[in-house]
């Protein structure tokens, strides 16, 4: 094996922490794991990418301001009432 220094993000390394710890091994084996995954292009799986999503879910602290109804919606009721 042979040492290699890598720069992380603070939350890529607080994800490989929880990661390790979760699988109880070492930081360097959950990224040899990834890095091993990533190199054959094997497919992580929907569990994972969900579990991705799910992860970042409110990352993007934004204020959504509230809309009202617009033509588009009164039209669309329309629609969906007539059918």
């Amino acid at each position: 094996m042979r040492r290699t220094n890598i720069y992380l993000e603070d939350r890529q390394t607080k994800e490989l922490d929880r990661l390790a710890k979760d699988a109880g091994v070492p930081r360097a084996e959950i990224i040899r794991r990834l890095l091993d995954r990533a190199l054959i292009g094997e497919d992580i799986g929907p569990a994972a990418l969900l579990g991705a999503i799910d992860a970042s879910f409110g990352a993007l602290a934004i204020e959504v301001p509230e809309r009202g109804a617009t033509e588009r919606d009164r039209h669309l009721d329309d629609v969906w009432a007539v059918g």
